[in-house]
């Protein structure tokens, strides 16, 4: 009995102070995370390089995380820069009355009356609708604004995160696989099932965060394209927010350029109207159809409204994470779920055969 105490105090004593140590690492989330990520992603690029250079941990790991800066963090720096930048200017124009939201939107509806009539018919006021419109506008130019302020305030902080992110991912490409045995001797739950949910996590965030990276990078790219084209001003601010809401699945990059396409058949602008209707439509929208598809739901084995609704949701929990974590966790559920069916409802089936036998006896 004694034995058992000292068994299950241990056992309470080891989960308090791994509770303790968790929260101790929530303010290091983000740049804990994204270094797990960047391990699993390169990884097969270090081990690339494993069997060219040989077993030399250090310098592999090294050359690893170079190419992940020179290919991945660089540029998405200096996209948020650009995207900073942008907004901020935005922000001035509104704030000085240069850009006036509301004017757009009332444009629009002159030009284009029936819309009106349309909401009507669903109860709907067109007059909080352009309220509503114009405040989420606003509101959203006001929030890239104190982006910049804030990232202007705490750039040690947003350095000292980005530093902490690279050192760490140094370390777990050099002894992740160390790292992930002694977690698998470590965890009570069999080492085929440990390895099975370990292989899962991995092949879910990279083609998580490979998969709609790629597909927000080239919408992105191509939206900002078009507009550049059609002399639309602040293309790249506009391309960056398309890269960012075509995070969501279904949706995505049509919030932006659908209203835009909107505006310029309301100003007359129609061969603009159209060039941007078609391209939205079959370029970046086909680049989204086909591509997220390939490169997230087939490769996480889980179906398309699936991967939508743990997306949005993960967003909703995590916040821009959450387009990586909510996949992640609705792939191990299913993971989970698929072990106990095969595993414990096999041996269930088998429980009342064994019975039988003993009572035909």
């Amino acid at each position: 009995m004694y034995a058992k105490l000292e068994t299950r105090t241990f056992l309470a004593l080891l989960v308090g102070v791994s509770l303790a140590f968790v929260f101790l690492m929530k303010p290091f989330f983000g740049p804990i995370f994204w270094s797990i990520a960047i391990a699993l992603i390169f990884h097969p690029v270090q081990q690339s390089l494993v069997r060219k250079l040989g077993d030399r941990p250090n310098v592999n790991a090294l050359i690893t995380l170079c190419i992940c800066l020179f290919i991945v963090v660089i540029p998405v720096l200096v996209l948020i820069t650009s995207l900073v930048a942008e907004g901020v200017a935005l922000y001035q124009q509104i704030q000085s009355g240069e850009i006036r939201p509301g004017d757009y939107i009332d444009r629009v509806n002159q030009s284009f009356p029936a819309i009106q009539a349309f909401l009507a018919q669903f109860d709907i006021s067109f007059a909080e609708l352009r309220d509503r419109a114009v405040s989420i506008f606003v509101g959203g130019s006001q929030f890239l604004g104190k982006q910049a302020l804030g990232l202007g305030q705490n750039t040690f902080q947003f350095f000292l995160g980005l530093a902490l992110m690279v050192y760490l991912a140094f370390f777990l490409l050099r002894d992740g696989s160390a790292l992930v045995e002694l977690i698998i001797r470590a965890l009570p739950l069999g080492d085929e099932r440990e390895r099975l949910l370990f292989a899962k996590f991995a092949e879910v965030t990279r083609a998580t965060v490979k998969g709609n990276l790629l597909i927000a990078i080239i919408q992105g790219a191509l939206g900002g394209l078009i507009f550049w084209v059609l002399g639309i001003n602040g293309a790249i601010l506009w391309g960056v927010v398309m890269a960012i809401v075509s995070l969501l699945p279904a949706v995505g990059a049509a919030l932006v350029w659908v209203p835009a396409a909107i505006y310029l058949a309301a100003v007359g602008d129609m061969v603009e109207a159209v060039v941007l209707t078609v391209f939205g439509v079959v370029v970046i929208g086909l680049a989204d159809n086909l591509l997220r598809p390939v490169l997230v739901g087939r490769d996480t084995k889980l179906p398309d409204y699936i991967v939508l609704l743990s997306t949005l949701g993960g967003i909703v929990m995590f916040g821009i994470n959450g387009f990586v974590m909510g996949p992640l966790v609705a792939a191990l559920f299913m993971a989970f779920w698929g072990i106990f069916i095969r595993e414990f409802s096999e041996e269930a089936h088998r429980l009342p055969a064994s019975g039988d036998d003993e009572a035909s006896e």
